[in-house]
């Protein structure tokens, strides 16, 4: 653990990384990481003071400044070689994901990977920053439409993804011109402060202003400091429905902008043609990758009555064959629950399960001896399509099984819950797919067919519907939400023309 640590620049005292900015120092006040893995203390972060907090908004404003008058493809290029860094410290960074975090190692690095990749469409996007152009109504005149940098672009993260969607937001928004500032999560916080030394590392290399892209560390009352900012024109938020409805009230009222990806309560619907082989590699990756705590996890499999026990015995046969344990072990599929909090919140859905007379098919419980408390058993539970425990979001392993006898019913179902994140149906019936894509189908902001409810590319724009905030990142077209939308008219004749035919006949005065 120390070598990957050492690797990052990481010591147990991480102070003057906790900000992005020299001389930052708050030794009165620390964050320390404990890792869910075996409960050992990785180190300590300081938290940033309001003081702190100000200086930074204040060396980012003045970064911006400067940073928005760099040619894009040449910010694309400093972008290219944070990605490259990224690279060489991939192993590194994987590693220390996996441990603070809790998930598989194989995640951890592909987490990693996913920055790079993100980077690598950052490059490409900071030549394709592109407007559009209209014809006039006016003789001699010429209208377009071009974008700009927002400003200071505030981020802040959560746990289960501690270093990803920070990039997706981050690497986007520098190559559009904007200056960051971000709060990961208090969980993880020094998978940020490592992020912060690769920049920190690139951006000294090329000379660059430290404001560019900044670090601030600490609890909700941190994030308050930028969601109550009049200088943070956009607030991009990752975590729980509860948190970005605090976020977008809070930014609302002083109408600034906000890009919300909030909770998720993914279903696979499974039809009588469905490949058995795909539905179960789908669902049992979907349900128990990261232990059950992305966004995108598979919490519900609406089966067909026809397929139902052949679903549900398969299933549990497979997940008899998980392995639990420490996830820098390769050999371990599962790897703990953040924290303790999440392991009661999982034990507390457990009993709710029951009260309403659900059926365990594979047993939940915490599991002991593994190094900390925070490992607990993938379990399955068969429940009424009308569940109440069903529509809630509950971050951890916990799969729900439930039948339908026709599509429309089994959609129906799908769309029934709050959240509208991630969705997919399990089918080698075109019609079908192809109603399960139409206005008809998923209200999700993810349909797929025949691949599971996670593991999104880079190249789609990421996000959901419903209480899920309605915010888009990552690729596509979504750069256009960390800049401003500028119309122009150029009138290049010898009179001034009003539009929709107005005459004003200065003559007549």
């Amino acid at each position: 653990m120390k070598e990957f640590l050492k690797t990052l620049g990481l010591t147990e005292d991480n102070d003057g990384s906790s900000t992005g900015q020299q001389g930052m120092h708050n030794p009165d006040q620390h964050l320390e990481s404990h890792s869910p893995v075996d409960g050992a203390l990785i180190g300590r972060v300081s938290v940033t003071t309001p003081e702190q907090y100000a200086q930074i908004v204040g060396a980012a404003t003045a970064a911006f400044a400067d940073w928005r008058m760099v040619p894009a493809p040449q910010r694309g290029e400093i972008v290219r070689q944070y990605g490259q860094a990224l690279r060489e410290n991939k192993d590194a960074l994987g590693r220390l994901v996996s441990y603070e975090m809790g998930k598989s190692l194989q995640e951890g690095w592909g987490e990693v990977q996913e920055m790079i990749d993100i980077c690598d469409f950052a490059v490409g996007l900071s030549r394709q920053l592109y407007g559009f152009t209209m014809h006039s109504e006016r003789v001699l005149h010429r209208m377009y439409e071009q974008y700009h940098p927002l400003g200071i672009v505030g981020i802040i993260s959560a746990f289960n993804f501690p270093v990803a969607v920070w990039s997706w937001n981050a690497m986007l928004a520098l190559v559009c011109g904007d200056v960051v500032i971000w709060k990961p999560s208090e969980k993880a916080p020094l998978c940020g402060v490592a992020c912060q030394k690769i920049w920190a590392q690139v951006a000294a290399n090329n000379k660059l202003s430290e404001g560019i892209c900044s670090l601030i560390n600490g609890d909700y009352t941190v994030g308050e400091l930028m969601t109550k900012d009049g200088r943070v024109p956009l607030v991009s938020a990752t975590g729980s429905t509860r948190m970005g409805k605090i976020v977008a009230q809070t930014v609302a009222g002083r109408l600034g902008k906000t890009l919300l990806e909030l909770g998720g309560n993914n279903a696979i619907i499974i039809t009588p043609s469905a490949d058995m082989d795909l539905v179960l590699t789908g669902a049992l990756f979907g349900a128990v990758g990261t232990c059950g705590q992305r966004c995108t996890s598979t919490r519900r499999l609406i089966i067909h009555e026809s397929r139902y026990e052949e679903v549900r015995d398969k299933l549990a046969a497979a997940y008899g064959q998980l392995s639990i344990g420490d996830p820098l072990d390769e050999g371990n599929h599962v790897g703990p629950l953040i924290d303790t909090d999440s392991v009661n919140t999982y034990l507390k859905a457990i009993e709710g399960i029951k009260a309403e007379g659900g059926t365990m098919v594979v047993d939940g419980g915490r599991i002991d001896g593994l190094g900390s408390d925070c490992y607990v058993k993938p379990c399955i539970a068969e429940v009424a399509t009308d569940s109440a425990m069903a529509q809630q979001e509950t971050f951890a392993p916990i799969l729900y099984l439930m039948k339908y006898s026709t599509l429309e019913e089994a959609i129906a179902i799908q769309n029934s819950v709050p959240q509208g994140l991630s969705s997919a149906i399990m089918t080698t019936n075109m019609r079908e797919s192809e109603r399960f894509l139409s206005a008809m189908g998923s209200d999700c902001g993810i349909a797929n067919v025949n691949i599971g409810t996670s593991g999104a590319e880079i190249g789609g724009a990421f996000g959901g519907e419903k209480e899920t905030g309605g915010g888009r990142e990552s690729g596509s077209d979504s750069w256009k939400a960390y800049m401003r939308r500028q119309t122009n008219t150029i009138n290049y004749s010898t009179e001034l023309p009003l539009a929709q035919g107005i005459t004003f006949d200065l003559q007549a005065i």
